[in-house]
């Protein structure tokens, strides 16, 4: 059971409530630093940042609805080589933790003096769509969470978080409740560790009670559960055969954005920037011949099947895949619906455990005794 307390909100600025408890971090010296995103001077766009003076939390902004990058990323180009030796929070999203520890358990980050801050995600927008929101609005995070009070239908949200069935993180040291919560009035504080209990005990904060919370979660994720199955019923259709998923991917330019912007797609040299795909001219002539017409660039299905290979077990359906698609290729549709289909198969699910080892790094021998279809 986790302890629970409570941090007041004034005003009604659930923005302003976190600015201060993250600000009380730093303040209280609980934590040397703390990575979570800053608002532009603009206030059209936010950027993660490591902030280590209180004074610049007047700009942090971890409820705004967008998601320029993903925290495993940044913590991974952090901590990959060496870990932190100083006390860092990091405040994300739950598919963002999740990514972090896929990337823990492939040796690509590190969790040493972390304390992992889960905050509760009703969506996200497009960078596009969130500038749009935010422009000319003084506090687009306290709009975008009155909108959420209100139970307003957003069309906004980006179908990843449409269809996400964990709004609620899976691991964290710390979880920022909004979900069930009086939000407006009060922000709860879960400390799911004996690490996060520290940090909480330090606050001296009000013991609190979460008794709404497990019912609007349930809520909420029935509802994603109902629109991802929407999703992948049309995605199936649109897919199904050789010949409509080759026009699918059709788009495709072979830019690689979706393979660079995903948080654990991680290997340091890629197959498809070696010379393994470089031809002499006279190779694609051959080709073209035979075939009377060769696609260029090529093996652009073969890049995207290869990347459905090496991480659909690890797929946390972050979808930045898509939104670095210049062509509105629905990777994100694909790789999802693919990855709903193999994770059940190892009974895993990506990020939930540190300790719960990766499928394709496990040999068990009792799995898998039946091979083929019916």
């Amino acid at each position: 059971m986790a302890k629970t307390v409570s941090f007041c909100v004034k005003d009604g600025s659930v923005i302003g409530a976190m600015r201060q408890l993250l600000k009380q971090l730093l303040e209280k010296k609980l934590v040397d630093a703390v990575l979570v995103p800053l608002e532009l001077p603009s206030r059209e766009n936010v950027v993660q940042s490591l902030v280590t003076q209180p004074e610049a939390m007047g700009a942090a902004n971890p409820l705004a609805p967008v998601l320029p990058v993903t925290t495993a990323n940044i913590l991974s180009k952090m901590t990959r080589l060496a870990s932190s030796q100083k006390k860092v929070a990091v405040v994300a999203r739950s598919c963002e933790l999740r990514a972090l520890i896929e990337l823990v358990k492939l040796k690509q980050a590190s969790l040493d003096n972390i304390v992992l801050v889960g905050v509760d995600c009703y969506g996200t927008y497009s960078v596009p769509d969130y500038k749009q929101f935010a422009k000319g609005t003084q506090a687009p995070g306290d709009e975008f969470m009155k909108g959420i009070k209100a139970g307003k239908a957003d069309s906004r949200l980006r179908e990843a978080c449409q269809i996400c069935e964990y709004p609620y993180p899976l691991i964290a040291d710390i979880t920022v409740g909004l979900v069930g919560s009086d939000f407006d009035k009060e922000i709860l504080l879960l400390a799911n560790t004996p690490l996060g209990e520290q940090v909480v005990d330090g606050l001296g904060l009000p013991g609190a009670k979460d008794d709404g919370r497990k019912a609007a979660i349930e809520k909420l994720v029935a509802d994603r559960v109902k629109r991802r199955d929407e999703v992948f019923a049309q995605t199936l259709a649109e897919t199904k055969g050789l010949e409509k998923l080759t026009s699918v991917f059709s788009p495709c330019i072979g830019c690689h954005n979706c393979r660079d912007v995903c948080p654990v797609c991680y290997c340091r040299e890629c197959v498809f920037d070696s010379s393994t795909f470089s031809f002499e001219a006279d190779k694609y002539l051959d080709w073209a011949s035979r075939k009377g017409a060769l696609r260029v660039p090529t093996d652009t299905l073969l890049f995207h099947l290869t990347r459905l290979n090496h991480m659909a077990t690890s797929c946390v359906g972050c979808g930045q895949c898509q939104e670095a698609c210049p062509n509105d290729v629905p990777v994100f549709r694909i790789f999802r619906l693919v990855a709903s289909r193999v994770q059940p198969l190892f009974s895993y699910v990506p990020g939930r455990s540190v300790d719960e080892p990766l499928p394709l790094t496990t040999f068990k021998e009792a799995e898998f005794q039946k091979v083929g279809f019916e």
